[in-house]
């Protein structure tokens, strides 16, 4: 494992999270979900790291994901249902020109990020990371 880059992983995963929440309160809804799924896909990085898996596409993360981290019981099944979600609320932000959302489903997406990366954090702090090292302040939503 290279801490760095779990940390690495981390960092961008909070910065994602705060963006998200940012941009949710400013009424900017569909970015808002997009960037909760990349809080959530960062995240994902981070523990797959943890484990000595690297994947780069989004579809790579969720297989190695559910591999690697859900089928091992490290981490319970519905969170491997949040990244498959995330990316189809994702896709629809990003390409789906016609589709809306409110400021309440932005605000319920950082949250449902934020709570992906709560999981998440478990399970860096159970291999070894600090608290110092893992802190988030990306608290939006």
């Amino acid at each position: 494992m290279k801490k760095n880059l779990v940390v690495a992983e981390w960092r961008r995963a909070d910065e994602s999270l705060r963006a998200a929440g940012l941009l949710a309160e400013q009424g900017y809804h569909a970015d808002a979900v997009s960037r909760a799924y990349y809080a959530a896909l960062h995240g994902a990085k981070a523990a797959l790291f943890v484990e000595g898996v690297t994947a780069e596409s989004h579809a790579g993360v969720r297989r190695m994901f559910a591999l690697h981290l859900i089928r091992t019981g490290e981490i319970e099944s519905e969170w491997s249902a949040h990244l498959s979600e995330g990316l189809d609320d994702r896709l629809a932000a990003d390409y789906d020109a016609e589709l809306s959302f409110s400021k309440e489903e932005a605000l319920q997406e950082c949250r449902r990020s934020r709570d992906f990366l709560d999981r998440v954090r478990k399970h860096l702090l159970k291999k070894g990371f600090s608290d110092k090292e893992l802190q988030i302040s990306g608290r939006q939503g």
